[in-house]
Protein backbone atom coordinates (compact mmCIF):
# COMPACT_ATOMS: atom_id res chain seq x y z
CA UNK A 1 0.00 0.00 0.00
CA UNK A 2 1.26 3.65 -0.86
CA UNK A 3 1.53 6.28 1.96
CA UNK A 4 2.20 9.52 1.52
CA UNK A 5 3.93 11.74 4.13
CA UNK A 6 4.11 15.13 4.12
CA UNK A 7 7.33 17.23 5.93
CA UNK A 8 6.92 19.98 8.61
CA UNK A 9 8.53 22.86 9.66
CA UNK A 10 12.85 22.99 9.35
CA UNK A 11 12.17 21.33 5.67
CA UNK A 12 12.71 24.33 3.80
CA UNK A 13 15.74 25.82 1.63
CA UNK A 14 15.67 28.95 -0.53
CA UNK A 15 14.88 28.21 -4.19
CA UNK A 16 12.18 25.53 -3.19
CA UNK A 17 9.76 25.27 -5.64
CA UNK A 18 10.78 27.59 -8.20
CA UNK A 19 11.67 24.23 -10.45
CA UNK A 20 8.14 23.69 -10.31
CA UNK A 21 6.75 26.92 -11.16
CA UNK A 22 8.85 27.04 -14.40
CA UNK A 23 7.85 23.66 -15.69
CA UNK A 24 4.47 22.48 -14.92
CA UNK A 25 1.31 25.39 -15.58
CA UNK A 26 -0.56 23.57 -12.48
CA UNK A 27 2.39 24.74 -10.05
CA UNK A 28 2.67 28.49 -11.12
CA UNK A 29 -1.56 28.92 -11.03
CA UNK A 30 -1.02 27.56 -7.81
CA UNK A 31 1.85 29.92 -6.56
CA UNK A 32 0.22 32.83 -8.03
CA UNK A 33 -3.07 32.13 -6.17
CA UNK A 34 -0.94 31.20 -2.80
CA UNK A 35 0.40 35.00 -3.44
CA UNK A 36 -2.94 36.57 -3.95
CA UNK A 37 -4.64 34.57 -1.19
CA UNK A 38 -1.77 35.63 1.33
CA UNK A 39 -1.52 39.24 0.39
CA UNK A 40 2.14 39.32 -0.40
CA UNK A 41 4.07 37.45 -2.82
CA UNK A 42 5.93 34.57 -0.71
CA UNK A 43 6.95 33.10 -4.58
CA UNK A 44 9.81 36.18 -4.20
CA UNK A 45 10.49 35.34 -0.69
CA UNK A 46 10.64 31.29 -2.06
CA UNK A 47 12.54 31.34 -5.09
CA UNK A 48 14.85 34.54 -4.63
CA UNK A 49 14.55 35.35 -0.61
CA UNK A 50 17.47 34.82 2.13
CA UNK A 51 17.53 31.84 4.37
CA UNK A 52 16.70 34.40 7.09
CA UNK A 53 13.33 35.28 5.71
CA UNK A 54 12.19 32.12 4.73
CA UNK A 55 13.05 31.25 8.77
CA UNK A 56 9.98 33.55 9.92
CA UNK A 57 7.12 31.34 10.91
CA UNK A 58 4.63 33.41 8.61
CA UNK A 59 6.50 32.88 5.44
CA UNK A 60 8.37 28.91 6.53
CA UNK A 61 4.89 27.50 7.26
CA UNK A 62 2.52 28.44 4.16
CA UNK A 63 5.91 27.84 2.21
CA UNK A 64 6.37 24.40 3.18
CA UNK A 65 2.50 23.77 2.72
CA UNK A 66 2.79 25.30 -1.00
CA UNK A 67 5.91 22.98 -2.03
CA UNK A 68 3.99 19.83 -0.74
CA UNK A 69 0.66 20.48 -2.71
CA UNK A 70 2.17 21.99 -5.55
CA UNK A 71 4.09 18.52 -5.86
CA UNK A 72 1.09 16.32 -5.36
CA UNK A 73 -0.49 18.27 -7.77
CA UNK A 74 2.32 17.78 -10.32
CA UNK A 75 2.14 14.54 -10.15
CA UNK A 76 -1.22 14.01 -11.82
CA UNK A 77 -1.96 10.72 -11.83
CA UNK A 78 0.49 9.00 -10.51
CA UNK A 79 -0.51 10.40 -7.31
CA UNK A 80 -2.76 7.48 -5.90
CA UNK A 81 -2.39 7.49 -1.82
CA UNK A 82 -3.82 4.80 0.09
CA UNK A 83 -3.44 6.75 3.15
CA UNK A 84 -1.48 9.54 4.34
CA UNK A 85 -0.08 11.53 7.26
CA UNK A 86 1.86 14.89 8.07
CA UNK A 87 4.30 16.19 10.87
CA UNK A 88 2.90 18.89 12.37
CA UNK A 89 2.01 21.39 9.94
CA UNK A 90 2.33 19.02 7.66
CA UNK A 91 -0.61 17.40 8.29
CA UNK A 92 -2.90 20.38 6.69
CA UNK A 93 -0.59 19.49 3.29
CA UNK A 94 -1.99 15.72 3.49
CA UNK A 95 -5.61 17.04 4.63
CA UNK A 96 -5.26 18.28 0.87
CA UNK A 97 -3.65 15.81 -0.75
CA UNK A 98 -6.68 13.63 0.75
CA UNK A 99 -9.46 16.21 -0.86
CA UNK A 100 -10.84 16.80 3.26
CA UNK A 101 -9.41 20.84 2.37
CA UNK A 102 -9.70 22.57 -0.61
CA UNK A 103 -6.34 23.89 -1.54
CA UNK A 104 -7.65 27.81 -0.21
CA UNK A 105 -9.03 27.02 2.46
CA UNK A 106 -5.51 24.80 3.59
CA UNK A 107 -3.62 27.78 2.91
CA UNK A 108 -5.71 30.06 5.27
CA UNK A 109 -5.46 28.35 7.61
CA UNK A 110 -1.49 27.16 7.53
CA UNK A 111 -1.73 31.08 7.68
CA UNK A 112 -3.89 31.86 10.49
CA UNK A 113 -1.76 29.14 11.98
CA UNK A 114 1.41 30.53 11.13
CA UNK A 115 0.10 34.01 13.02
CA UNK A 116 -1.55 32.57 15.93
CA UNK A 117 1.85 30.07 16.72
CA UNK A 118 4.42 33.38 16.22
CA UNK A 119 1.84 35.29 18.50
CA UNK A 120 1.66 32.84 21.18
CA UNK A 121 5.80 32.79 21.41
CA UNK A 122 5.57 36.18 21.93
CA UNK A 123 3.87 36.15 24.94
CA UNK A 124 6.51 34.13 26.87
CA UNK A 125 9.81 33.15 26.46
CA UNK A 126 9.51 29.28 25.83
CA UNK A 127 11.72 26.68 23.41
CA UNK A 128 12.57 23.36 22.36
CA UNK A 129 15.37 20.83 22.46
CA UNK A 130 16.38 17.76 20.96
CA UNK A 131 16.86 14.81 23.17
CA UNK A 132 19.22 11.73 21.42
CA UNK A 133 19.69 8.18 22.98
CA UNK A 134 17.11 7.66 25.47
CA UNK A 135 14.09 5.66 25.53
CA UNK A 136 10.96 7.44 25.48
CA UNK A 137 9.61 6.70 29.41
CA UNK A 138 12.41 8.37 30.44
CA UNK A 139 12.69 11.41 29.09
CA UNK A 140 8.20 11.88 29.82
CA UNK A 141 9.11 11.16 33.54
CA UNK A 142 12.35 13.59 33.88
CA UNK A 143 9.90 16.30 32.41
CA UNK A 144 7.53 15.68 34.76
CA UNK A 145 9.88 16.13 37.56
CA UNK A 146 11.28 18.99 36.42
CA UNK A 147 9.46 22.51 38.30
CA UNK A 148 7.87 24.62 35.19
CA UNK A 149 6.22 23.70 32.12
CA UNK A 150 8.70 21.08 29.79
CA UNK A 151 6.66 18.21 28.18
CA UNK A 152 7.16 15.53 25.00
CA UNK A 153 6.62 17.41 22.15
CA UNK A 154 7.92 15.50 19.11
CA UNK A 155 8.19 11.92 18.89
CA UNK A 156 10.29 11.57 15.50
CA UNK A 157 11.82 8.09 15.96
CA UNK A 158 13.30 5.41 18.62
CA UNK A 159 15.63 7.15 20.20
CA UNK A 160 14.97 10.63 19.17
CA UNK A 161 12.44 12.92 21.12
CA UNK A 162 11.40 16.81 20.89
CA UNK A 163 10.70 18.50 24.56
CA UNK A 164 9.30 21.62 24.68
CA UNK A 165 8.40 24.43 27.06
CA UNK A 166 9.43 27.58 29.33
CA UNK A 167 12.98 27.97 28.50
CA UNK A 168 14.38 27.38 32.19
CA UNK A 169 12.35 24.40 32.42
CA UNK A 170 13.75 23.03 29.15
CA UNK A 171 17.05 23.78 30.64
CA UNK A 172 17.13 22.23 33.67
CA UNK A 173 15.58 19.01 31.90
CA UNK A 174 18.46 18.79 29.16
CA UNK A 175 21.10 18.71 32.17
CA UNK A 176 18.57 16.02 34.14
CA UNK A 177 18.93 14.05 30.55
CA UNK A 178 22.02 14.25 30.17
CA UNK A 179 23.15 12.40 33.68
CA UNK A 180 20.36 10.26 32.99
CA UNK A 181 22.65 9.04 29.60
CA UNK A 182 21.25 10.58 26.97
CA UNK A 183 23.76 10.99 24.28
CA UNK A 184 22.87 15.07 23.86
CA UNK A 185 20.52 16.75 25.05
CA UNK A 186 20.40 20.02 22.28
CA UNK A 187 18.55 23.24 22.29
CA UNK A 188 16.56 24.05 19.27
CA UNK A 189 17.09 27.49 17.34
CA UNK A 190 13.14 27.69 17.47
CA UNK A 191 11.04 30.96 19.06
CA UNK A 192 9.14 29.33 21.02
CA UNK A 193 7.17 25.59 22.37
CA UNK A 194 5.57 24.19 19.54
CA UNK A 195 3.15 20.79 20.67
CA UNK A 196 3.14 22.08 24.60
CA UNK A 197 0.56 23.94 26.62
CA UNK A 198 2.26 27.07 26.20
CA UNK A 199 0.80 27.16 22.55
CA UNK A 200 -2.98 27.53 24.37
CA UNK A 201 -3.51 30.87 22.78
CA UNK A 202 -2.90 29.93 19.30
CA UNK A 203 -4.74 26.49 19.70
CA UNK A 204 -7.97 28.65 20.94
CA UNK A 205 -7.59 30.97 17.85
CA UNK A 206 -7.18 28.61 15.25
CA UNK A 207 -10.19 25.84 16.75
CA UNK A 208 -11.91 28.81 15.82
CA UNK A 209 -10.67 29.06 11.82
CA UNK A 210 -11.03 25.33 12.30
CA UNK A 211 -14.58 25.78 13.17
CA UNK A 212 -15.56 28.15 10.51
CA UNK A 213 -13.97 25.92 7.40
CA UNK A 214 -15.70 23.32 4.89
CA UNK A 215 -14.33 19.73 6.11
CA UNK A 216 -15.26 16.92 3.19
CA UNK A 217 -15.15 13.30 3.35
CA UNK A 218 -11.35 12.38 2.46
CA UNK A 219 -10.81 9.84 -0.45
CA UNK A 220 -8.57 7.98 1.92
CA UNK A 221 -7.63 7.52 5.57
CA UNK A 222 -5.29 10.23 7.42
CA UNK A 223 -3.23 9.26 10.55
CA UNK A 224 -2.96 12.15 12.40
CA UNK A 225 -0.37 13.19 15.18
CA UNK A 226 -2.95 13.31 17.83
CA UNK A 227 -4.28 9.68 17.41
CA UNK A 228 -1.70 7.89 15.30
CA UNK A 229 -4.43 5.81 13.95
CA UNK A 230 -6.82 5.87 10.57
CA UNK A 231 -9.40 8.53 10.89
CA UNK A 232 -11.57 8.69 7.73
CA UNK A 233 -14.53 11.08 9.33
CA UNK A 234 -14.75 14.98 8.75
CA UNK A 235 -15.20 15.44 12.42
CA UNK A 236 -13.15 13.46 13.83
CA UNK A 237 -10.41 14.87 11.72
CA UNK A 238 -11.63 18.41 12.45
CA UNK A 239 -11.03 17.44 16.44
CA UNK A 240 -7.73 16.33 16.28
CA UNK A 241 -6.36 19.67 14.39
CA UNK A 242 -8.14 21.37 17.03
CA UNK A 243 -5.39 19.64 19.34
CA UNK A 244 -2.76 19.35 17.23
CA UNK A 245 -0.82 23.14 18.75
CA UNK A 246 -0.50 21.89 22.38
CA UNK A 247 -0.53 17.88 21.90
CA UNK A 248 2.62 16.00 20.54
CA UNK A 249 3.41 14.76 17.48
CA UNK A 250 3.22 11.43 17.72
CA UNK A 251 5.20 10.14 14.40
CA UNK A 252 6.97 6.94 15.69
CA UNK A 253 3.56 5.69 16.58
CA UNK A 254 1.86 6.81 13.37
CA UNK A 255 4.25 5.40 11.35
CA UNK A 256 4.25 1.84 13.01
CA UNK A 257 0.35 1.67 12.76
CA UNK A 258 0.64 2.56 8.81
CA UNK A 259 2.84 -0.60 8.96
CA UNK A 260 1.27 -2.48 10.79
CA UNK A 261 -2.05 -1.51 8.43
CA UNK A 262 0.06 -2.34 5.11
CA UNK A 263 1.64 0.52 4.34
CA UNK A 264 4.59 -1.11 2.34
CA UNK A 265 6.28 2.11 0.34
CA UNK A 266 6.12 5.73 1.74
CA UNK A 267 6.68 8.77 -0.61
CA UNK A 268 7.64 12.01 0.79
CA UNK A 269 5.95 15.14 -0.64
CA UNK A 270 7.80 18.51 0.18
CA UNK A 271 11.08 19.60 0.26
CA UNK A 272 13.80 17.54 1.78
CA UNK A 273 14.40 13.90 2.64
CA UNK A 274 14.07 14.38 6.48
CA UNK A 275 10.55 12.27 7.62
CA UNK A 276 12.47 9.31 4.60
CA UNK A 277 15.18 9.14 7.16
CA UNK A 278 12.74 8.78 10.70
CA UNK A 279 11.21 6.31 8.91
CA UNK A 280 13.57 4.28 7.96
CA UNK A 281 14.97 4.22 11.91
CA UNK A 282 11.34 3.41 12.80
CA UNK A 283 10.91 0.38 10.47
CA UNK A 284 14.08 -0.25 8.75
CA UNK A 285 11.62 -2.32 6.15
CA UNK A 286 9.59 -0.02 4.71
CA UNK A 287 10.67 1.34 1.33
CA UNK A 288 10.73 5.26 1.43
CA UNK A 289 11.36 7.29 -1.64
CA UNK A 290 10.91 10.55 -3.39
CA UNK A 291 8.37 11.10 -6.02
CA UNK A 292 9.36 10.67 -9.79
CA UNK A 293 8.01 13.53 -12.40
CA UNK A 294 7.79 13.33 -15.69
CA UNK A 295 10.65 15.21 -17.15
Amino acid sequence: MNAYVFPGQGAQFVGMGLDLYEKYPVAKELFLKANEILGFEITEVMFNGTAEGLKETKVTQPAIFLHSVVLSRVMGDSFQPDMVAGHSLGEFSALVANNTLSFEDGLRLVSQRALAMQKACELQPSTMAAVLGLEDGIVEKICKETTGIVVAANYNCPGQLVISGEVTAVETACEKLKEAGARRALMLPVGGAFHSPLMEPAREELATAIDNTNFATPSCPIYQNVTTTAVNSSEEIKKNLMLQLTAPVKWTQSVQQMVKNGATVFTEIGPGKVLQGLIKKIEPTAQTQSPVLDS
